[in-house]
């Protein structure tokens, strides 16, 4: 593990990514202690503050601190982004890892059914769950894994078909082992570092699915300080006091194309003629 953080440090994607990601994981980790002011406090008082010594990112409408809605918004955003990312990757791992053991029809009705999910777009289906379910942020982040799921079971199936083939594999199967040892404890753990890498690059789209969600009014609920939401608030600002719109949006990107970078570093450490 030591070796390939000191890798992943020396390619500049990954040290990037890895930066901006440390960044964002102190704001999640210290926000409640960091923010300068509660981030639902209303000062109309102090409504439309441009960033200033006092304010830095400025106030919105109802006159609460930007910069401490951003700072705690960082956890609902980023947080709930990972868990409905992870919750892809295990039921996804799982999935298509069993899926290349057993082959068979299970195995073509299983892709054929990733396939059908998979012809719909992300946002779309997303979408459909949500508005079954009722608007809240755990809804999302369930209309989010389930979106997920069916990619990662395609990448971890790919990998896994691989594995299938290997001794090891042949000689646990010879053992008598049980199937489901053989895809716990012989396929999962070799083929976990492209799944790794996938999940990671995945978290940026998450983040800007779940911004989304939150933005259409689907996710987060007001007075809740999410990024998506706080961008959906300010844009009837825009004209007025765009650093409302601008900053959050900012933010979104930033973590984004950190989890990206991250994850492009990673894919070179793991795989280095991956990019050749």
């Amino acid at each position: 593990m030591p070796e390939i953080l000191k890798r992943l440090l020396r390619s500049p994607q990954g040290a990037a990514g890895m930066l901006i990601l440390l960044l964002a994981l102190l704001m999640v980790a210290g926000s409640a202690h960091v923010a300068p002011f509660d981030p639902e406090a209303i000062s109309i008082l102090t409504r439309y503050r441009p960033p200033s010594a006092e304010h830095w990112f400025g106030t919105d409408q109802l006159g609460r601190d930007i910069f401490s809605r951003v700072l705690v918004g960082a956890r609902s955003t980023i947080l709930l982004s990972l868990l409905a990312t992870a919750l892809a990757m295990v039921i996804g791992s799982l999935l298509g890892t069993a899926s290349a053991y057993l082959g068979g029809k299970v195995d073509e009705f299983l892709m054929r059914t990733m396939d059908a999910v998979m012809a719909i777009p992300s946002l779309l289906f997303a979408l459909l769950i949500v508005s079954t379910l009722g608007q809240s942020s755990m809804n999302a982040v369930l209309a989010i894994t389930i979106a997920f799921v069916p990619g990662m079971v395609r990448i971890a199936r790919s990998v896994a078909l691989a594995a299938r083939q290997q001794d090891y594999i042949s000689a646990a199967i010879a053992r008598g082992e049980a199937g489901y040892y053989i895809i716990l404890r012989e396929m999962l753990p070799n083929i976990l570092a492209p799944i790794i890498v996938e999940a990671t690059i995945r978290v940026a789209f998450a983040i800007m699915l779940f911004a989304t969600l939150s933005f259409l009014g689907l996710g987060a609920q007001p007075p809740e300080p999410e990024w998506g939401l706080m961008v959906s608030e300010a844009r009837s600002y825009f004209f007025k006091a765009p650093w409302m719109m601008m900053i959050p949006g900012l933010a979104i990107a930033l973590v984004a194309i950190g989890f990206n970078l991250l994850g492009d570093g990673l894919r070179d450490v793991l795989n280095p003629g991956s990019h050749k």
